[in-house]
């Protein structure tokens, strides 16, 4: 779990995580759903029932943290986070995965917090993916792009791929959310965030609530429910009171903010997605709804300007 580690994150403000099963909104746990779980391939065993068991340790454990530190008791496994953008393509970090380690790793849905409590750590083999190869990757460089595209060994059928912002940026001060597996817990969920610097080209800097394991999370806009970016780095997770860890909490408007990795670093790799006509009516419908919202949203953000 060290690997965590490497791109720090931090809490603003309140704490706004929150499960996977609480999330009351239908776009948002249809974007949930299109989010997996980086984990080491070591870290999975082939049941060999058609399932795999996902190999854990305790929060708190594996961190050292004091007694009151939320999710304390949950399993941690997954080390970074990414996204279902085409049938088989998927997007994360750059620093979560290159060309030497993609063979390492799986890519996995379903792992979350059910609503009586249990984790799901025995998925079935249709979630788990490898990475087929990298159709593009960059970390950093002059732009501090922090970006990788992977294609999968299949597609992932019965999943739903998130929609992702193809032209202009984000307005400033818009609210946005981040979905993924902060400090490799089971999928989180927070809101409550707004971009704070969106200045940079490559990137922007908004007060989310993330730790590493979030690096490769989608960051979505709060009123069209479009991917903005990746979350990709941030400020330190946690610091040590009295022998033990507690997490690193800045004011609303403090610390450095969370670095997002803009749409427009890679949207060329991902493909236009039209209307399948073997939906059923009802998504169809939604479909077009949502591509209608992103057109308005582009013009009122066109006339603002």
């Amino acid at each position: 779990m060290r690997s965590l580690k490497a791109a720090q994150k931090v809490v603003y403000g309140v704490d706004d995580r929150e499960e996977a099963f609480q999330i009351t909104d239908a776009d948002v746990r249809r974007n949930a759903d299109a989010v997996v779980s980086l984990i080491r391939s070591r870290d999975l065993t082939d049941n060999g029932d058609g399932t795999f068991t996902i190999s854990t340790s305790r929060f708190g454990t594996e961190f050292n943290l004091c007694d009151q530190e939320r999710f304390a008791n949950q399993p941690v496994s997954a080390f970074c986070s990414g996204f279902l953008v085409a049938p088989d393509i998927v997007v994360t970090a750059g620093h979560c995965v290159n060309n030497n380690t993609l063979a390492s790793v799986r890519f996995v849905f379903g792992f979350r917090l059910r609503a009586d409590g249990s984790v799901v750590t025995t998925v079935p083999s249709g979630n788990v993916f490898r990475g087929a190869g990298l159709i593009d990757h960059a970390l950093n460089g002059p732009s501090r792009s922090d970006f990788a595209v992977v294609r999968l060994d299949r597609p992932a059928v019965g999943h739903p791929i998130v929609r992702v912002r193809r032209s202009l940026k984000i307005a400033n001060q818009q609210a946005v959310y981040v979905i993924g597996h902060p400090s490799g817990l089971p999928l989180k969920h927070a809101d409550g965030a707004n971009v704070r610097d969106n200045d940079p080209g490559a990137f922007f800097s908004a007060n989310l609530d993330t730790y590493g394991g979030n690096s490769g999370s989608p960051v979505f806009n709060s009123e069209t429910n479009l991917v903005e970016g990746i979350l990709v780095r941030g400020d330190t997770d946690f610091v040590t009171e009295n022998g033990c860890r507690v997490s690193n909490v800045c004011p609303i408007n403090g610390c450095g903010g969370e670095d997002v990795t803009r749409t427009s670093e890679f949207v060329k790799h991902v493909p236009d997605a039209p209307i399948d006509e073997h939906l059923d009516l009802d998504e169809r419908v939604t479909r077009l709804e949502e591509s209608v919202e992103e057109v308005l949203a582009i013009v009122k953000q066109l006339e603002d300007e």
